[in-house]
Order: C-alpha cells, then structure tokens, then sequence
C-alpha cells in the first residue's frame, strides 16, 4: 500500500492505494531506454543538406586548371568552398523505433512507484467540476501545494474536467489507456481522478475490464 494525497471540496487528505503491481525497484535505466524511444519517435526527421549537386550555382572554374599555383578547382559548389555543398550532411530519415511491450509497462510502472515514494500522486472525484471551474481546479493544484507541471489522468472523457484545467498554465489533461512513461516522468506531479487509478493497474497488469463471468449468480437487479 502506498499514500496519496486527496482533495475534496476545499479539504486536503491522505488515503491509500494498492501499489503492490508496481514492485519495489525503480528501474531508473530502462525508465531511460523508454524516453529516448519516445523523444526519438518525436522527432520529425527532415532536417536536410544540400550535396554539390544540389547547389545552385555556375558551373564555371574558379581558375584555370594550371599556372596559378593553387589546387586545381572544379567548380564554385565544390565542398572545399564557402557557399559550396555539404559532404555527409544530414538527410531526412525515420528515427522511430519500438520497444517490447512488456518493456514499456514496466517503465511505466517504475515511473508511477518513483511518483508514490516522492508524494507527487494526488487523487481527487469528478463531483467537484460537474459544473466547470477553472477557480477550483486553481484552488486544487493550490491546495495541494503542487509547484510546477502537472498530469491530470482520466479514466475516460469528461467534458467537466477538461474545460476545468484546459486553462491552467502547465497543466495536461490525459486518458489514463494513453498514459505513458513519458508523460509521468515529464509532468512534476500526478492528479488521478475518480477510478483512473484503477484503469491504470488492469493496464500494468496486463488484463481488461469485463462484466460477470459466464455462469455468475449476479443477475441485473439482484440484491446482494
């Protein structure tokens, strides 16, 4: 079990949450590994060099072939000259790559351990912005006494949460299926809302959510 920090309606709490999933190692260089996938994979990749071929310019020698005592000189787009083409100049490629799966869960759960033992992982419900409020989505992160930026995971949409913190400075909203390990670690701190806890642990245990199992007693309706 692990303590969190709580907000509602104005009072700051703690409150514990299962973290048994995520081990008791944080595995810093695999943790490394997967952001540099991530950063490599945003890369655009068209930076670009012209060769000498591709300088314009005339074609015309500098100097004669002979009797000046220089080197002999082709042309004015030779990469010897200023203005000329570059000889092994960048060109535009793809530098993504993927990592295992397993990989990236486990980073995933390492960064979310790092964030419990720092007490960055804050837990808050979605009744406190029914009604839009950027003032008590200011008055949260506030409260909290969060500097910095800060990961506001859902469980699925909410169009009350979203409009609440779409204007903080610094401040992200994301599902918590789109979580990554990035995200986690880019972010100061962590605000999971309602259940988004729980969405993330079927995630990192690597199994879904689904109704009653086929010959459950439990029937729509029925009364425990």
């Amino acid at each position: 079990m692990a303590q969190v920090s709580t907000w509602s309606d104005g009072t700051v709490g703690k409150a514990e949450v299962a973290s048994e999933s995520l081990g008791e190692i944080v595995k810093l260089r695999l943790m490394r590994d997967v952001v540099r996938m991530y950063e490599a994979n945003a890369r655009q990749g068209t930076v670009k060099t012209k060769t000498r071929a591709e300088v314009q310019a005339t074609t015309r020698k500098p100097y004669k072939q002979k009797g000046t005592g220089n080197a002999r000189q082709g042309d004015f787009k030779s990469p010897l000259r200023r203005g000329g083409g570059v000889i092994f100049g960048p060109r535009p490629r793809d530098y993504s790559y993927t990592m295992p799966r397993k990989a990236l869960r486990e980073a995933l759960r390492s960064a979310l351990l790092g964030k419990l033992r720092d007490g960055e992982v804050g837990m808050t419900s979605s009744k406190a912005f029914e009604t839009p409020s950027t003032k008590t989505a200011a008055k949260l992160v506030k409260d909290l006494g969060w500097e910095g930026s800060v990961a506001v995971v859902i469980p699925n949409e909410h169009e009350g949460v979203w409009m609440s913190f779409r204007n903080l400075p610094r401040v992200n909203i994301i599902r918590a299926r789109d979580l990554n390990t990035y995200h986690v670690l880019w972010h100061r701190t962590v605000l999971l809302v309602d259940d988004a806890w729980d969405v993330l642990m079927a995630r990192l245990e690597h199994r879904t959510r689904r109704g009653p199992a086929a010959g459950s007693t439990e029937t729509k309706g029925s009364e425990a």
